[in-house]
């Protein structure tokens, strides 16, 4: 994640200072909006090796958009009350230091595996920010309600949260499937069991997520049955499939080539089968090294090579 470094030079660091990213910010308004759709039995997916587990927020529409739409209305709303005023939106657009600006407004606290909680709503939302040029009077932070609980630490596959508050990327799933371009480290392919984009494990192990409502957001809702959906049947989807069905999704930003790496680890994974091992034979002769390599990975693993 080479681009966030770009904001930090002897000059300064933008990502910490508003003002130097947008220059005249005198304060910023956060906001959130849940995601958690109602359909998708997160426990239920992981526990079937034969499914694919897709990261509850990438289940629907793209939040970018939607979430960047949304905060464009309210600037307009402010500006309908109050006459012109300089603003720029942000929602995961630039290396805006998100969780940070939240908490400092009172949205949340930074939970133990760095995400931001909230007691009534959990971690299960997006954020988004304004950049404004306006004087307004600043919330109050709220104070952190993680006490002793180590459960996100326990429960992720990786060991990606090396201490509390504190997150190795390199190890994190998310990362791993949707970040990383290369091959994804042999060593790392079994913790990911049948998780082919992003990881959710420690958000499904923190108490305060028993209390997140779900969403009212029709947008955030699965598409394509991909909170049911097999690994099997997702590897044998043709690019001119996946560029269809993902077109709105934040899936397609990782394309075809880093699609079929995902999920042939997660069929080196899963229960051997027929099924399996022919959608593996079936891409052995892929036309990308990458995909090849992970290919001939998981029919190893099977005893299949």
């Amino acid at each position: 994640m080479d681009y966030m470094a770009a904001y930090v030079s002897a000059a300064g660091n933008k990502r910490a200072r508003p003002e130097q990213l947008v220059p005249g910010t005198r304060s910023v308004i956060t906001a959130r909006i849940n995601y958690r759709p109602a359909s998708a039995d997160s426990s239920a997916t992981l526990a079937d090796g034969e499914r694919a587990f897709i990261s509850r927020y990438a289940l629907g529409r793209d939040y970018h958009k939607l979430l960047r739409g949304r905060l464009q209305k309210l600037a307009d709303r402010i500006t309908e009350e109050i006459g012109a005023f300089a603003c720029r939106v942000f929602t995961d657009s630039a290396p805006v230091m998100e969780t940070a600006l939240a908490g400092n407004s009172g949205l949340g606290w930074r939970g133990k595996h760095t995400l931001l909680l909230e007691r009534e709503a959990g971690s299960y939302f997006f954020l988004g920010e304004i950049f404004t040029d306006l004087p307004l009077a600043p919330d109050a932070p709220v104070t952190d309600h993680c006490g002793t609980c180590t459960a996100c630490i326990t429960a992720c596959p990786t060991r990606a949260i090396v201490a509390p508050y504190q997150l190795d990327a390199r190890l994190c799933i998310s990362y791993l499937t949707i970040e990383l371009k290369g091959s994804i480290p042999e060593a790392l392919r079994l913790l990911l069991g049948n998780r082919i984009y992003g990881c959710d494990d420690c958000q499904l192990a923190c108490p305060w997520n028993r209390f997140a409502p779900l969403t009212r957001e029709g947008d955030f809702a699965p598409r394509h049955e991909l909170d049911r959906a097999t690994l099997v049947e997702l590897f044998a989807w043709e690019e001119e499939d996946f560029n269809t069905r993902m077109a709105g999704s934040p899936i397609r930003r990782i394309g075809y080539e880093r699609w079929l790496r995902n999920i042939a680890v997660a069929l080196g994974n899963a229960p051997g089968s027929e099924a399996v091992l022919g959608a593996l034979r079936s891409r052995a002769k892929h036309p990308s090294e990458l995909v090849r390599e992970h290919v001939a990975w998981a029919l190893r693993r099977h005893g299949a090579a």
